[in-house]
């Protein structure tokens, strides 16, 4: 590992993105190492061991695999020794966790779209993009040569009203949004007259803005009227059978949140932790309920599923959030991990001088470790898809957090070091068990060495046209190369001036200087003249990021369609936030110029471009790799 190991889980200074070092307040550090809290004695001796095989591990004795067999441990993992989770059995049953070391990576270039699902309606949509919709897209994208689709987070949100709109705000990271989906791919649709809420559903697609709360008021009662009236397929029942106690856990909370609502911690004291003793009685009492969450949970994975079956060439890169709701489905399920009384943020930068509080509870690092990692591994299996991907956002998250005790400014937080060795080796294990690449979102503040570490373990990195004083054929090959995110300008709002105007009358303390700057920036790039159009300007923003040598080339669809809002503004709550729909449907997005243009601007650079980099080459498990499933995924997910 070449990251510098902490000398404490609280560090006392860190080096900003300018490279300027800080020290942080004592009293602060004191407030952290409280909410860290201390592990009890002889932890270590039973928390999980992370190894590669042929790595040395304190420990000997009979190892049973996870995919059966057993095998003999002297101190050293065998080299025979297969991929996965084992446990070395004995006195105290101590979990080994055994990774490749790098992660899956196709060796062809690619590029693709970004994809806000949500945005993307047809005429087929009930008021928000969904499931069918990302088939289409998929389709479409396969045709004009693409290999990938990367969408926004599809994690859960609370069954309640108000719907969040954040997708980066879930209740749960290890299941599913069910207001994505298509309700007439639904198992039984067919046999039940859903005409009056189809046809409120397709007249929501003419607001302006998505809104979310009349959408699942809509579906849910579609759902809501096939399950009662038609019998679940026996293979629903074998699904959930084989999902064991995490999905139990999940649709248990969603009926206890309808009842008592979306807060967990506002709930009678007796059914605040899955453990309560009023639970199992609930469990009972609300069987028809909780089958209903766990049988929508089935339909997500039935329809994502087919997004990829349509298009095997194309994968879907899938978004993780960097945490959850505190009172959500997740906080309530592994409350005993979670650190209470500080939230997650980043320190203050240059595009930010205030900070940043995402108001999340982080895990506590070693009460991580002391729960097998299973948190995060249900997590990682929630949002890989079998041969698509996963990008993990604010990746630097692996390796530390900036924590905020509540009721202080993000100025007044401190980093807070996490096991970056083993959340990494983790990652790899599960990319190679869905043949899934990963990207990991480490723009910002970054630690030094983990863009190293995270290319050494084929993990890409991120580049983007509005932040890199390099021009794009100095990037690095293992990356992911854009213009821009949904937390930042479009090109279309940049160049017009749309976007400052937004930032001004949200509220934002905006920077003209600043904006002009980038404008500026954006000119030479693209070799744009001052009264070039939006559209004009586009296409030679992606002319010039196709001169990057990385291994994925990303285009926004709201810069194909020349949408001047970004999806996100941050630091604002203003409504149009992940509520922007795209202005043409589905349908038409072949007919949009600005998609054709940028689709043939990428795929020639593609298709023409020299074989991938030898720091690439080496990128496929080895031959004799023994890959066991996921328990319980037995299909595509």
């Amino acid at each position: 590992m070449s990251l510098t190991p902490p000398t404490s889980e609280v560090a006392e200074t860190y080096l900003d993105s300018a490279g300027s070092e800080h020290r942080i307040d004592p009293a602060v550090i004191a407030r952290l190492r409280q909410a860290l809290g201390t592990p009890p004695a002889g932890a270590e001796d039973s928390a999980p061991i992370v190894a590669r095989r042929g790595d040395p591990v304190p420990v000997t004795g009979r190892l049973r695999l996870e995919g059966g067999g057993t095998l003999d441990l002297d101190g050293t993992v065998p080299e025979d020794c297969p991929l996965g989770y084992h446990t070395l059995t004995g006195p105290v049953a101590r979990q080994l966790i055994v990774g490749p070391g790098r992660c899956y990576l196709p060796d062809r270039r690619a590029w693709g779209w970004t994809v806000q699902l949500y945005a993307a309606r047809s005429a087929l949509s009930w008021g928000i993009g969904d499931l069918g919709d990302l088939r289409t897209i998929v389709e479409w994208a396969a045709g004009q040569g693409a290999g990938f689709v990367l969408v926004n987070p599809l994690h859960a949100a609370a069954p309640t009203l108000p719907q969040e709109p954040s997708p980066y705000f879930p209740t749960s990271r290890a299941f599913r949004n069910p207001i994505y989906l298509r309700i007439e791919d639904v198992p039984g649709a067919d046999r039940v007259d859903l005409r009056d809420l189809q046809q409120a559903g397709r007249a929501a697609n003419a607001g302006p803005l998505i809104d979310r709360d009349a959408v699942w008021r809509l579906k849910r009662a579609a759902l809501h009227r096939v399950y009662s009236q038609v019998r679940p397929e026996e293979e629903f029942a074998r699904w959930r059978a084989e999902q064991g106690p995490a999905l139990q856990r999940f649709a248990t909370w969603c009926a206890l949140a309808d009842r008592h609502g979306a807060s967990w911690r506002d709930w009678p004291a007796e059914l605040r932790h899955p453990d309560g003793e009023a639970v199992p009685r609930f469990e009972r009492e609300a069987e028809q309920a909780i089958g209903f969450y766990a049988w929508l949970q089935w339909l997500l994975q039935l329809q994502l599923s087919g997004c990829s079956d349509r298009a095997p060439g194309v994968a879907v890169i899938q978004d993780l959030p960097i945490g959850v709701d505190p009172n959500g489905a997740d906080t309530w399920a592994w409350q005993q991990v979670m650190a209470e009384g500080v939230t997650v943020g980043a320190p203050p930068d240059p595009f930010n001088l205030s900070g940043q509080d995402w108001g999340l509870h982080p895990f506590v690092p070693w009460r991580l470790r002391q729960a097998g990692y299973q948190p995060f591994v249900e997590a990682l299996r929630a949002t890989l898809a079998r041969n698509g991907g996963l990008r993990i956002d604010h990746v630097m998250g692996l390796l530390r957090l900036w924590w905020i005790p509540e009721g202080s400014p993000p100025t007044e937080g401190g980093y807070v070091s996490y096991p970056v060795a083993d959340l990494l080796e983790i990652v790899a294990l599960e990319s190679h068990r869905f043949q899934a690449l990963v990207v990991g979102e480490d723009l910002g503040t970054v630690a030094p060495g983990l863009r190293e570490e995270m290319a050494a373990r084929n993990m890409l990195s991120y580049r983007l046209l509005w932040f890199e004083e390099e021009p794009p054929p100095a990037w690095p090959v293992p990356a992911l190369a854009a213009v821009t995110t949904h937390d930042l300008p479009t090109v279309a709002g940049l160049w017009s001036g749309a976007d400052l105007a937004d930032q001004q009358a949200s509220g934002l303390d905006a920077d003209p200087a600043s904006t002009e700057q980038l404008r500026a920036h954006l000119a030479e790039l693209a070799a744009a003249p001052a009264g070039a159009t939006p559209q004009q300007v586009t296409v030679a923003a992606y002319r010039a990021l196709a001169r990057a040598p990385s291994t994925l080339l990303a285009a926004t669809l709201e810069d194909a369609a020349g949408i001047e809002l970004r999806p996100n503004l941050p630091g604002t709550t203003r409504r149009q936030n992940w509520s922007v729909p795209l202005p043409v449907p589905v349908e038409e997005l072949p007919s949009l110029p600005g998609a054709a243009a940028i689709a043939e601007v990428l795929d020639r650079a593609c298709r023409t471009a020299a074989a991938v980099a030898a720091a690439a080459a080496d990128t496929r498990h080895a031959p004799g790799d023994r890959l066991v499933p996921p328990p319980g995924k037995t299909s595509d997910t």
